[in-house]
């Protein structure tokens, strides 16, 4: 991941503006630069991942068009034959957007883009300045208004804007931003066109679009390092990146010292595949001391996502300090496609399908967020497959009953795709598994939940509607989350829409806890 500060302003001196952008070194570490643009002001921390020389590092600037992206385009050789001759400076992806640009201007150009991105650029010719983000929300931005000027701003992450700008909110995804408003130019919610395609039609399509999802994602100059949990999405990107890479993949799982669910199942994918395997394992105090530093780069107080984020977070910190491996693949935003453990509850084919949309709609702000943090903290680029764009339309196009678990299986269409295939053992591609947060081992969880016991009454959390009035903590668990935020972010609680829960409106779903393990279905899910 990189990162990236662009201000519609030069009221700041670029010691003020470089100290914001330095908030964001650990997405890029490599090199980092930032520049006055005709009174505009452009920042980039690069993380160097295609064409590693110095040719690749932004702003790129051509015929008075200023760009920063952080992003990976993964058309762009068919973009390049496009747009024509241009005078590329480098072999970089990102740098085709200049001349997409010229040729069909702003939001021709981001229809075009088969990519997760996140970019700022301006125009002198036009004197406009531009921003726009992925569909998905894959990579992030936060956006806000300068305090002197009020001019608009956008950046990787919160925290850049923070001592620059008011206002700040996320910046949505699937929008870009054309100097005066916001246009949604691909909202991955609104399904054109549903289709009522047979099983056997839908698992080809199914595993065609993930196989090509994968592959695309293998594009790098830098290595590349696979997480697996043992569960079947990351264990479906690492079979099919492993059948289209010519030696062992690296792939990468980490279990509490206690009671590690997932690590016995994630060697049996690792061995079945031949991959080059490595278990990390995380003790309490591990947990305990990383919570804080997690909250900060997560900029969340979310339950789910920062449960959840722990395990991934020191993974990946490990990976960093002990490989030399850059590009990180990852299993997230198969369960908002194929479901949840409780969308088995879903009351109607129309409820699933509109449970889909939200969480789609909205997982910018809880999963991908999380994988982004996690992994870009630790000067590492996360590539997310399931977020094909070709095989998200398909996956939401595909009629909701079908998706609904008839079959006795949560995610069967998915299960199916592969069946019979040798891709996966059937024990793995049929087990029923636990969310990420528990399958570390449970005992993660319960150490948290102990140590926010010992710092809060049961007061506390009744007084905490008075404290906090929006997203109120209901737990001493999310207290304490909740605190440890607003030491950090006072004043940017909105940036998260609410706690992630299953749908309280359903039967057997008014829980008062996210962890799949208080439903009534969660039966042998991680064990």
């Amino acid at each position: 991941m990189c990162g990236i500060l662009a201000l519609d302003s030069d009221e700041y001196s670029l010691d003020t503006f470089n100290a914001s952008l330095g908030k964001l070194g650990d997405r890029g570490p490599d090199m980092t630069r930032s520049v006055f643009y005709h009174h505009k002001t452009f920042g980039f921390d690069r993380l160097a991942i295609m064409d590693l020389s110095p040719k690749g590092m932004q702003p790129f600037e051509n015929k008075g068009i200023m760009l920063v992206c952080n992003g990976e385009i993964y058309n762009y050789p068919a973009l390049k034959k496009t747009v024509g001759d241009y005078p590329y400076r480098s072999s970089s992806d990102c740098e085709v957007l200049i001349p997409l640009y010229e040729k069909f201007g702003f939001e021709i150009m981001c229809k075009y883009l088969d990519a997760e991105f996140a970019l700022a650029m301006y125009d002198s010719n036009t004197g406009k300045f531009m921003a726009a983000r992925d569909p998905m929300g894959i990579r992030p931005m936060f956006y806000g208004y300068t305090k002197g000027e009020h001019k608009f701003a956008v950046a990787s992450e919160a925290k850049a804007l923070f001592d620059l700008c008011d206002d700040i909110l996320p910046f949505p995804p699937g929008h870009y931003y054309d100097g005066e408003k916001f246009v949604c130019y691909n909202d991955l919610g609104d399904t054109k066109l549903m289709n009522d395609d047979d099983l056997e039609t839908i698992a080809k399509e199914l595993r065609e679009r993930l196989i090509s999802g994968v592959e695309k994602r293998l594009q790098s100059d830098a290595p590349v390092g696979y997480l697996l949990s043992g569960g079947l999405d990351s264990s479906l990107v690492c079979s099919i990146g492993q059948r289209i890479t010519d030696k062992p993949i690296r792939t990468f799982a980490i279990g509490m010292e206690t009671d590690p669910i997932d690590l016995k199942y994630a060697k049996e994918v690792a061995e079945y595949l031949g991959t080059e395997h490595t278990e990390v394992i995380m003790t309490k105090d591990d947990v305990l001391n990383a919570l804080r530093e997690v909250i900060y780069h997560l900029e969340t107080w979310d339950i789910t996502t920062i449960r959840a984020s722990i395990g991934m977070y020191l993974l990946c910190h490990w990976i960093h300090k002990n490989t030399d491996i850059k590009v990180i693949m990852t299993g997230e935003v198969s369960d908002e496609l194929f479901g949840y453990k409780y969308t088995d509850f879903a009351p109607s084919p129309e409820a699933f399908q509109e449970e889909s949309q939200k969480r789609i709609r909205e997982l910018y702000m809880y999963d991908v967020l999380r994988a982004d943090r996690c992994i870009s903290a630790n000067a590492l680029e996360g590539r997310v497959p399931f977020a094909d764009l070709r095989f998200v339309d398909y996956a939401m196009a595909i009629n909701p009953d079908k998706k609904m678990n008839h079959y006795n299986k949560g995610k069967y269409l998915l299960r199916h795709a592969f069946e019979g295939l040798d891709y996966l053992p059937d024990d793995i591609l049929f087990r029923e598994k636990a969310a990420f947060s528990d399958a570390v081992g449970h005992s993660m969880v319960d150490y948290l939940k102990a140590y926010a016991e010992k710092q809060y009454t049961d007061e506390d959390v009744a007084h905490a509607k008075e404290k906090y009035p929006y997203g109120t903590p209901f737990t001493k668990e999310s207290l304490l989350y909740r605190d440890i935020f607003e030491e950090f972010y006072p004043g940017g609680a909105k940036w998260i829409k609410d706690f992630w829960m299953p749908n309280k409106s359903w039967e057997n779903c008014d829980v008062d806890d996210p962890s799949a393990r208080v439903l009534k279905n969660y039966g042998d899910s991680g064990k």
